[in-house]
């Protein structure tokens, strides 16, 4: 009887832990809405300090300004329609924003207006929702519902759910059960279970979709959803071979899903994101913003140090995959003039500074941004700045390897920066990149003060244009912007790398050799690359020299080739601006025909055609009010050919941009070895040319051998360099003995410079 009370004892003290622990205020504060990327604690925060923090009170008041002036115009949810950039597609898309900013307003101004706003708001959508299945336009391998791919509705559910997270307990029992009975757990099963396809990928795609989910299931407080949104759905009783609608495989090969597959995969340990970074730029909202809710409503999860942190290495490495005006370097489908402007990477900032380590450079980039996240994060970050924390974010020469465990390939950057001038060369030998990458294996871009000197061309695509087909892809994007022939690489036999098959390109990646940026006035960064083509090894190396004779750095570029058979390779080299003058003749033609017939060779007119006779050529043009050259060691029967984008091109999709191509006809082993160099500059006002002319003379390939390669660069003052590469042992510390025209060079190392 004793031993029964003492039962009932410990039962009614277990509950009374339970209940006490459940009753707890971190417990109740996580119940309470907001409690995502707002809750009480921060609220309450930033209204004890609004009107003190300059750039938080600067950016609330322009929220305010945009969603005041959507109140007045009034609700408009209208029956999708409309791909990209058109009217339906447009509001959809102003709607999201203007409720997730007026949810906003209403926690930290308390005007019900903006309740009142997102809660008529949300009742219109959840009236049309069930009226039809999917969007009229049935162009992508899975069509949204008020936008045509669901993609898109990822977005608005992504926005949308913290608008509806900021007045849920504003709003009665029964509107919050009626609209997550009729709109929020039915769009959820229809971003996931309804499309499998989309949901279970790795891909930007999907990131959008799990955060999505797992956002509205925080709000909704479903663990079903939730897990679904981390984890992904079964995936039993698929075909993994399946691919969308720009090429890409559907389902991840190691049959990973869900947020955390999201995080894994694409993301190396540096932070490098495998699809390039314009599409890293996209997904960086969802992927922090999620990371922030899940901070704040499951922090035992512990998410910003999954995977050793990586989220926050994301935002660092992101920041300096750009130029000196913080846009964004276009590898692989990358649209040009995206920059570290954008909303996402304002919110990217913020977060990175909060939950990271505060770095002070960041608030330097957030100065330039000139707009806060209104929350937690976004208060931090202005206050730091009120108090002048902030660092310059210098950018300096860096690799960022690729692949999830950092061991395929990557991105070499060299940089040169001074008061008067930056230099950046970034180096591609990276994987695929999944359905986004390009096949253009160890190729290159240059950048001058924010300029693109010598480009990688980037997407073909109007993003949100209506008129260029419906703002999505054009044809030409794989016609011609993927194509290696569009890329500063070798295309052999007028093939582009891997046949242009993606399966084939999936497999595979280049191999770093070395990259070195110790020695400031001469960094060098080098790869090769063995199954772009069978049985041809291409080994290209860049070099960055300062030279105390010479005002700017140059770039030393060799290209070495080797291969089973005889081929033909041609090296582009797609610059901007004028031609100046050539070492070279050439005819042009009076009427102009393509290149070729496929692989991107076809949108090529051929505008003019020379031979190298010579040993050595130079080509000069004018841009930016800037001189360059390209000097390249060539072979007496070397093909020059003036080239330019546009034939084969009736919607006029594509850029008229010109290129240099060197071709190598019959040839089976060879060195392609160039110098690039800016010099001088013309004054359009005083009409002078300072420094038109080459500081070079020529560039001549002594020796080469399977083991070393021997390059003379001769100045034009009669200086001479001699350059030696190892082509097989990149080990630093490795001592070396080669000949070079009869006289022996030792040395330690990668290579001999002097």
């Amino acid at each position: 009887m004793i031993q029964k009370k003492y039962s009932y004892l410990l039962i009614a003290c277990l509950i009374l832990v339970f209940i006490s622990c459940n009753n707890s205020p971190e417990n109740k504060e996580l119940d309470q809405h907001p409690n995502l990327i707002l809750n009480a604690k921060s609220v309450s925060e930033i209204k004890a300090n609004l009107g003190n923090v300059p750039l938080f009170d600067e950016t609330l008041a322009q929220t305010k300004e945009d969603v005041d002036a959507a109140i007045e115009k009034g609700i408009e949810v209208p029956v999708p329609k409309d791909m990209a950039g058109g009217y339906t597609h447009t509001q959809h898309k102003l709607n999201y924003a203007n409720m997730q900013k007026a949810g906003v307003l209403f926690q930290l101004l308390g005007d019900e207006k903006y309740a009142i706003f997102v809660r008529d708001m949300l009742l219109a959508y959840a009236k049309i929702f069930p009226t039809f299945e999917t969007h009229p336009e049935p162009r992508s391998y899975a069509t949204g519902k008020f936008f045509w791919q669901c993609l898109n509705d990822s977005n608005w559910l992504t926005y949308t759910s913290q608008a509806y997270d900021c007045i849920y307990d504003w709003l009665p029992k029964e509107q919050t059960d009626y609209l997550n009975t009729n709109l929020f757990r039915p769009y959820a099963d229809f971003l996931s279970v309804g499309n499998p396809k989309y949901f279970n990928r790795v891909h930007n795609h999907s990131t959008w979709g799990n955060v999505a989910v797992g956002m509205i299931g925080l709000v909704m407080d479903d663990e079903e959803l939730i897990n679904r949104a981390l984890y992904g759905l079964d995936k039993s009783d698929v075909d993994l071979t399946e691919k969308d609608n720009d090429g890409g495989f559907i389902y991840d090969k190691e049959g990973k899903a869900g947020f955390l597959a999201n995080v894994d995969s694409p993301f190396s340990p540096d932070g490098f994101y495998t699809e390039g970074p314009y599409y890293q730029r996209y997904a960086m909202y969802p992927f922090l913003i999620f990371a922030e809710a899940l901070q704040n409503k499951k922090p035992d999860l512990k998410i910003f140090e999954y995977k050793n942190g990586v989220l926050i290495k994301a935002v660092d490495a992101l920041l300096n995959l750009t130029d000196v005006d913080g846009e964004f370097f276009p590898l692989n489908d990358g649209q040009k003039g995206m920059s570290y402007y954008t909303s996402s990477l304002v919110s990217a900032v913020d977060i990175a500074y909060f939950y990271g380590k505060q770095d002070a450079r960041l608030l330097s980039v957030a100065k330039k941004q000139g707009a806060v996240q209104l929350d937690a994060t976004g208060l931090k970050v202005a206050l730091a700045l009120k108090n002048g924390a902030e660092k310059p974010f210098v950018k300096e020469s860096m690799e960022l390897s690729d692949g999830s465990k950092g061991d395929e390939g990557g991105i070499g950057i060299l940089r040169y920066n001074n008061q008067k001038q930056t230099m950046a060369l970034v180096y591609k030998y990276a994987a695929q990149g999944l359905s986004h990458g390009h096949y253009d294996k160890l190729s290159f871009s240059m950048y001058e003060n924010g300029d693109e000197v010598l480009q990688d061309y980037g997407l073909s695509r109007f993003v949100n244009v209506e008129q260029k087909n419906g703002g999505g892809y054009l044809k030409e994007n794989k016609t011609y912007a993927k194509q290696t022939i569009a890329h500063n690489t070798i295309t052999q036999n007028e093939t582009s790398h891997f046949g242009y098959d993606f399966e084939t390109g999936s497999k595979y990646h280049p191999e770093k050799y070395i990259f070195d940026a110790s020695n400031a006035n001469f960094q060098l960064v080098s790869a090769k690359e063995k199954n772009a083509y069978p049985g041809t090894e291409m080994h290209r190396t860049f070099m960055m020299v300062k030279d105390a004779d010479i005002e700017k750095p140059f770039i030393i570029d060799i290209n070495k080739v080797q291969s089973n058979k005889n081929n033909q390779y041609d090296l582009p080299f797609h610059y901007f601006g004028q031609i100046i003058a050539t070492s070279f003749s050439y005819n042009v033609p009076k009427t102009l025909s393509p290149l070729g017939d496929k692989y991107g060779y076809n949108h090529i007119w051929k505008e003019g055609v020379g031979t190298a006779n010579a040993e050595s050529i130079q080509f000069t043009w004018l841009d930016n009010k800037r001189f360059y050259t390209i000097t390249s060691a060539t072979n007496k029967d070397d093909e020059l050919i003036l080239a330019r984008v546009g034939a084969n091109d009736p919607e006029f999709n594509l850029r008229k941009d010109p290129s240099i191509i060197i071709r190598k006809k019959n040839t089976q082993n060879t060195v392609y070895a160039s110098i690039i160099e800016s010099h001088g500059n013309y004054d359009p006002v005083k009409e002078v040319a300072k420094n038109a002319y080459s500081n070079f003379s020529k560039i001549e390939v002594l020796t080469d051998t399977v083991d070393y390669t021997a390059i003379k660069i001769t100045f034009k003052t009669g200086k001479e360099k001699l350059l030696i590469l190892a082509n097989t042992n990149n080990n630093s510390q490795k001592e070396h003995t080669a000949t070079v025209k009869g006289t022996n060079y030792t040395w330690t190392g990668t290579y001999y410079y002097k």
